[in-house]
């Protein structure tokens, strides 16, 4: 099958550019004739504040990825459309965010100017933001409306975009999003015994729970445990640091701002007891197996995929979304005599291979 992926890569950053990428590595060690049809401007900088691109790649690059499309090019689109129509079987558009949508329109637009034309996959990595403007909504439903197929991360995720469709449309498919993981050369060699150390890793936005965080640091865990929070944040440090000084922890925890690059990865691993995702909401993270590869386990809370990758009590342990009481009374259980080196034990790393056999089967049976 000829089958297009319109999606980030390098040198775009991040879990989008990689998880693109390693699915048309996949595809195309099956047989399948893949291509990328990637970006040269994904978004303006309004829209996503944070640095976009990188220089160096991390993982191994696909060769054939295109870069011609930009948001401010809508000409570019259509055109792209036209000529995906003739070249490929299936194109899969991969939806991260509402600002995608019109270049997908676009392009959907030129697939169905030709009377024979490409099948369209919507993947959704998100089908709607955690945090939603007022057209959010409207767009994702125009997107969705006009694809032959939709694979969601996640039953909740499906669940969601089967309320935005037409009844006549088929139901969307729910599929567990797989590990991409940036190339860092797995866990370090350390020795034995507690590091005291938390970390927090990824883009700081109010969804993540930083704040519940920081308010369950300052009452359950032991006044000598401190705090790393390592990442991009979209709204600066300046509230949260404001916050650290009114719970009386400033002293106990570093604000890291900016893109963490992979080679950065494994020394902040190394000096943490546990990686802790105190998200509100969720869909599908990394995270978790993230810091599995590198040998620590996880604290996180029940939302979205996240409780599927943790094996509580074995290697991490849960807590309820938005509770900072009960993320405090987990980050005391976590510190009990004995705990972190039992929960590191346990840690092992993901087999990527039979999460990425399933996934396929999803995606190619979605249209």
């Amino acid at each position: 099958m000829r089958i297009t992926l319109v999606g980030p890569a390098h040198p775009y950053k991040g879990g989008g550019a990689r998880h693109t990428t390693e699915l048309a590595h996949r595809l195309s060690a099956r047989g399948h004739n893949t291509a990328i049809e990637s970006w040269h401007a994904q978004y303006p900088s309004l829209l996503y504040p944070g640095q976009q691109t990188i220089a160096d790649p991390e993982a191994e690059t696909f060769t054939g990825t295109r870069r011609r499309l930009a948001w401010y090019r809508p000409d570019g689109w259509w055109r792209t459309g036209r000529r995906l129509a003739r070249e490929s079987d299936l194109v899969v558009l991969t939806l991260f965010s509402p600002a995608q949508i019109p270049a997908y329109l676009g392009i959907l637009a030129g697939l169905c100017s030709r009377r024979e034309r490409a099948r369209a996959v919507a993947l959704c990595h998100n089908v709607l933001p955690h945090e939603r403007r007022s057209l959010d909504v409207s767009l994702t439903r125009a997107m969705l409306r006009r694809v032959d197929g939709i694979l969601a991360h996640g039953p909740e995720q499906a669940h969601l975009a089967r309320g935005l469709l037409r009844g006549d449309q088929p139901d969307p498919v729910a599929a567990t999003m797989p590990p991409h993981l940036p190339e860092t050369g797995g866990a370090r060699e350390q020795p034995s015994g507690e590091r005291r150390h938390l970390l927090f890793l990824g883009i700081v936005r109010p969804y993540k729970g930083v704040d519940l965080l920081l308010r369950a640091l300052a009452e359950g865990a032991p006044e000598d445990v401190t705090l790393t929070v390592a990442g991009e944040f979209w709204g600066g440090t300046a509230e949260l640091t404001e916050l650290a000084a009114d719970l009386g922890v400033s002293g106990r925890v570093r604000f890291r701002d900016g893109y963490v690059p992979a080679e950065e990865l494994p020394e902040l691993f190394a000096g943490a007891d546990a990686a802790v995702l105190p998200y509100r909401s969720a869909t599908a993270t990394q995270n978790v197996w993230l810091a599995h590869e590198h040998g620590v386990p996880v604290i996180a809370t029940r939302a979205g995929t996240l409780p599927d990758h943790v094996r509580e009590g074995v290697d991490g342990l849960l807590c309820d979304p938005g509770d900072a009481e009960d993320l405090a009374r987990v980050l005391g259980e976590f510190y009990a005599p004995g705990a972190p080196e039992k929960l590191r034990a346990g840690v092992r790393p993901v087999d990527p291979d039979p999460h990425w056999e399933a996934y396929m089967r999803r995606l190619l049976s979605s249209v």
